[in-house]
């Protein structure tokens, strides 16, 4: 046997250990709890206390209000690597069509990305390394972060002194629910998850009276124009060789049926895993966008505005392949496997200092089996298709990977923390 697979042995091993008395009711409990009472971006000031208090609990020095509302645990433990484990806090806007007994009370708000979970497994996960401290050596630092969806949360947090405060960390990990039979563990040695650019279009017209139309310059119809020219960004000026997305996410114009309003917005998100992708992308789109509004008459250019952007998130390739070695000796080589790059994004990068830090990302299957083998399809993206999906209101996560997450979280740091 290797050095490294008798490492990622040990870890596994000894993750076995510590996490075989888990106290499974009171972590489902807890993950029933957060999904309840759901919190938006910024304001997860109950979720942030309770994963504070549990820290506590299992005798980290503990600190609430990082960054606004991010929590941070720190146990030291002897000369060895600082690992921080981080887990994403914030809901969604998103009205909740599940059924599930603990759905939301929060009208409007919903846990629909899974971070429920993502704070459920870091708090158990937490309580074992902290009850195993004789097998290990180093410092754990224990990241509830704030506003993911928004991308405001980890930058936030480093503005807030989070490594000059609890200690720059050597490494990174993290890990995010995904829908796909329970039980796998995805895991890329790279390229994991894609960049994200929101993008802001003002359409500006001259409005007046729905009957008089020749008075007017009607935007509603330039962005409806501007809609449809913007499917051939990707189909027409991005490589087929390259990945990339363009959605619009939302549409906004008027007040009354009858009223030509004076402008329209248009909500635009791209995915890239390029640089160059995405200022080709950005560049077409103000092109575009200047072009139709030209065409149109309207009395002025429109404002294109770059709004929220996430990093790609790159693994560490030794670190990702040290992380996935422990759990393929933990849950079965079966379980791990490489799917390659995601479109989805993550503000994950940002604690990593512009690559100064390396890190580990990957992901956890949640989809129940029965909602899974019922799901139409005889393939993997077929069934992928039909089962709900991250951001769904009917996304929810099966509570019997709450005891696998806690171990993917406690066999990851321990592949990477100094044995005893």
């Amino acid at each position: 046997m290797t050095s490294a697979a008798a490492s990622a042995a040990t870890a596994a091993r000894t993750a076995r250990d510590l996490t075989a008395d888990l106290p499974l009711p009171a972590l489902e409990d807890l993950y029933r709890d957060l999904h309840r009472h759901p919190e938006l971006s910024l304001r997860e000031h109950r979720t942030a206390g309770k994963l504070a208090g549990r820290l506590a609990d299992a005798g980290f020095e503990t600190a609430e209000g990082v960054g606004g509302t991010g929590a941070v645990g720190r146990l030291a433990n002897g000369d060895g690597p600082t690992v921080l484990l981080r887990a994403d806090m914030d809901a969604l806007p998103v009205t909740e069509a599940t059924g599930l007994p603990y759905a939301s009370t929060n009208d409007g708000v919903m846990h629909a990305c899974g971070h429920d979970l993502h704070v459920t497994w870091l708090a158990g996960a937490a309580a074992a390394l902290a009850a195993g401290r004789d097998t290990w050596r180093g410092t754990l630092l224990m990241v509830g972060q704030p506003a993911e969806e928004s991308g405001q949360g980890a930058r936030r947090m480093l503005a807030d002194g989070l490594y000059e405060r609890f200690g720059r960390p050597d490494v990174l990990l993290g890990q995010h629910a995904a829908p796909g039979p329970a039980g796998l563990y995805p895991h890329v040695p790279g390229l994991i998850m894609s960049a994200a650019t929101d993008v802001d279009i003002v359409v500006h017209g001259r409005g007046g009276h729905g009957s008089r139309p020749e008075a007017t310059v009607d935007p509603v119809v330039t962005a409806a124009y501007l809609v449809t020219r913007l499917q051939t960004v990707v189909s027409r000026e991005v490589a087929a060789g390259e990945s990339a997305v363009l959605t619009v996410g939302r549409i906004e114009a008027g007040t009354r049926h009858n009223i030509i309003p004076d402008e329209a917005r248009i909500a635009l998100n791209l995915r890239t895993q390029s640089e160059p992708v995405r200022q080709r992308m950005l560049a077409a789109i103000r092109r575009i966008a200047q072009g139709e509004c030209l065409a149109a008459g309207c009395p002025r250019e429109p404002e294109v505005t770059i709004g929220a952007t996430f990093p790609v998130t790159v693994n560490d390739a030794a670190t990702d392949t040290t992380v996935a070695a422990a759990h393929r000796e933990l849950f079965g080589a079966a379980t791990v496997f490489d799917p390659g790059p995601a479109m989805g994004s993550e503000d994950f990068p940002e604690l990593a200092l512009d690559g100064a830090v390396p890190y580990a990302y990957w992901f956890v299957t949640t989809t129940p089996h029965d909602i899974w083998n019922e799901a139409p399809g005889d393939t993997l993206p077929e069934k992928l298709a039909a089962v709900p999906s991250n951001h769904s209101p009917h996304f929810a996560p099966d509570p019997a990977t709450v005891a696998p997450g806690v171990r993917t979280l406690v066999s990851g740091a321990l592949a990477l923390l100094s044995e005893a």
